[in-house]
């Protein structure tokens, strides 16, 4: 017992010394707290989201904002119990964010069921489409290639991700600001463009 709580005592001391450095700007400090606490995060992060990749993703951008804010950091608790937590946090949110989509997917695809193709409503359609191509063509080129891959090219978060050397929750972002832009610059026109044009959400 003494012995562990003796390396627990050292542990804490250690990342005292090294979170002072890296609010400094030691980049090594930084990556010998990330290299100590990274796996234990990631299997931290799995026990609710259940998937390695999007829990490699959240403690990574949590490793991001800790060195970006590095300067102005107060951790009051432990260095281990403040990364848990942000975690923790993460994760509910990313959660929250997937219920969202579910409940969207279940909206849209109830509301296809009601569409009646016939050639008045093929019309209105192919009216609502032109409008939607060139809200489209408005869109910052970053979230427009993105949002093209993905309603377009049919490719998921994921392959989108790689193929842009992203992370999955950049690309759930950028397609999530742009349909937030669309809804904003075609008003009316957003719901019955969503049944008609625009794929599921994946």
């Amino acid at each position: 017992m003494e012995n562990k709580a003796s390396n627990k005592h050292e542990s804490m001391l250690e990342d005292i010394i090294h979170l002072k450095r890296l609010k400094e700007g030691d980049s090594r400090s930084f990556d010998f707290l990330f290299n100590k606490y990274y796996k234990d995060l990631v299997l931290f992060s799995c026990v609710f989201l259940k998937e390695q990749n999007s829990s490699e993703d959240i403690v990574q951008d949590i490793f991001f904002r800790l060195w970006e804010n590095r300067e102005n950091l107060t951790i009051e608790s432990s260095l281990k119990a403040y990364l848990l937590t942000a975690v923790r946090n993460s994760c509910f949110e990313e959660l929250r964010h997937r219920e969202v989509v579910r409940i969207h997917q279940n909206y849209v695809m109830g509301s296809l069921d009601l569409i009646d193709y016939n050639t008045e409503h093929y019309l209105l359609y192919s009216d609502l489409n032109d409008h939607l191509q060139e809200a489209i063509k408005k869109l910052p080129e970053d979230m427009r290639t993105i949002f093209e891959m993905n309603r377009f090219k049919n490719l998921k978060y994921r392959e989108i991700a790689e193929e842009l050397n992203v992370s999955v929750r950049t690309v759930e972002s950028k397609i999530s600001k742009s349909l937030e832009f669309l809804r904003k610059h075609l008003s009316g026109f957003y719901d019955l463009i969503l049944l008609f044009i625009i794929n599921l959400m994946r």
